[in-house]
């Protein structure tokens, strides 16, 4: 694993490159901030980080309303790269969900934000996960290619989520609790998660891949997303557009596992059957975050 120092001292060309992208814009209230202050606060890091340009993933169902799609109006109207996420946000990995019913739920998240000028053919499968079995995985990728879609991996996987949840339930009880345990711990959490994934990626890959990070539009970025982008260049990560880290071939990636899904770079690596002993499924949740923060009193 490269030592923070290491990262910081590498010249700017040699530096890891890391793009933000961000999954589930919704209209959902919230302790602090409306949907709409959360959204604007949440663009504003963006830009005045030197408008760095990152994607969204619009889960239909939680946008379709005149809010809703004002929200993610927003963001096509600065630049960002507006990509599926489906309508109601179904767990693939399921006996429950047949490919029939998961295709139709991606057309149908596709109608809500097709006629946006920066809508992008690129879908991120909602909970990362892409079909328990060869048959619904292979049906997905097949359709998914003669649309001409991509598939939106991340190659950093995170339970920001998770954290967020913590802060927000901390809030409802005492609204004047405070957060910057929270933003510490948040930090911290996605500091070691790039660099775990970055040296497992520099391991199966024999070289530095632009990473992708996950992110949810939720209270905790709204508040903090600022800090963490600092904290990440302080760490000698430069950070990059979107659209340019999906260019790098890792994403065009179909590892041969199943269950299919994760991260991109944890995929790669259970597939290489070297990687093992390193390797937890699911590669990111909150059962992992939990007795830390517990013990934290967060």
């Amino acid at each position: 694993m490269a030592a923070a120092g290491v990262l910081a001292g590498r010249d700017q060309r040699d530096r890891p490159r890391l793009a933000i992208t961000m999954d589930d814009p919704n209209i959902v209230e919230t302790p602090l901030l409306s949907a709409e202050e959360r959204n604007q606060r949440i663009l504003d890091a963006l830009r005045n980080h030197r408008s760095l340009k990152a994607a969204l993933f619009v889960c239909g169902q939680r946008i379709n309303n005149d809010r809703g799609r004002a929200i993610v109006r927003a963001w096509d109207t600065a630049g960002h790269t507006i990509g599926n996420h489906s309508y109601s946000h179904l767990y693939y990995n399921s006996g429950k969900t047949d490919f029939e019913t998961y295709s139709r739920d991606f057309l149908q998240g596709e109608a809500v934000i097709s006629e946006l000028p920066r809508f992008t053919r690129i879908f991120r499968f909602p909970f990362l996960k892409e079909g328990e079995i060869r048959e619904k995985r292979d049906r997905m990728r097949s359709f998914l290619a003669n649309r001409g879609y991509a598939v939106g991996h991340v190659s950093v996987d995170t339970s920001d989520w998770y954290v967020s949840q913590r802060l927000e339930a901390r809030l409802k009880k005492d609204s004047r609790a405070a957060t910057a345990a929270y933003r510490d711990y948040y930090i911290d959490h996605i500091l070691g998660r790039l660099n775990y994934y970055n040296d497992l990626a520099e391991k199966i890959s024999g070289r530095q891949v632009s990473h992708v990070l996950l992110t949810h539009h939720n209270l905790l970025n709204a508040l903090f997303l600022s800090d963490l982008l600092k904290a990440i260049e302080g760490k000698g990560w430069s950070l990059i557009d979107a659209a340019e880290a999906f260019k790098d071939p890792i994403y065009r990636s179909a590892p041969d596992i199943v269950p299919a899904g994760e991260s991109i770079v944890w995929a790669l690596a259970k597939e290489s059957g070297r990687f093992n002993a390193v390797l937890r499924y699911p590669g990111e949740d909150g059962e992992y975050e939990k007795a830390k923060m517990d013990a934290l009193g967060l």
